[in-house]
């Protein structure tokens, strides 16, 4: 098992962040070219949900299945937790929670991850994944889009 830690700071209300963390679209959109999803729902996370869609790397390799289930999604105290498996991660706990900081507000992510012989290269495949968020997420607040 290996734990990644990420933390990005945005210049925006903790409230606007979160809504924009917690909607199917919004991810969607910030993965563009380097997760393809199929099969995501409309809408925001919802406690209980249980998710089965198809993940494409960079849309370019082959579809593959992959599971989440939201174990919890708390609106009031801003986290997220999810148990995610699929496309050779034998699990994958997710743990998001954003919180207010100086000049606005700051997520954090956490990620526990069990994938055999693979499981360092998931790690660093997370580090990668979670930071390259980062950048069109800063896009689509400053565009008023969200």
């Amino acid at each position: 098992m290996k734990t990644v830690h990420l933390t990005h700071d945005y210049p925006v209300s903790p409230e606007r962040l979160w809504a924009l963390a917690t909607d199917y679209g919004a991810l969607a959109r910030v993965m563009e070219g380097v997760v393809a999803f199929e099969g995501l729902p409309d809408g925001r996370v919802q406690e209980g949900q249980k998710i089965d869609v198809m993940v494409s790397l960079f849309g370019k390799l082959p579809k593959q299945p992959y599971h989440m289930e939201v174990v919890e999604c708390d609106d009031s105290r801003m986290v997220l937790r999810s148990s995610e498996k699929g496309a050779g991660v034998k699990e994958w706990r997710h743990t998001m929670s954003v919180t207010p900081a100086p000049g606005g507000s700051r997520l954090t992510d956490t990620i526990e991850i069990e994938a055999g012989l693979l499981t360092g290269a998931f790690a660093l495949w997370a580090r990668y994944l979670y930071g390259a968020r980062h950048k069109p997420r800063l896009r689509i607040l400053e565009s008023g889009d969200f």
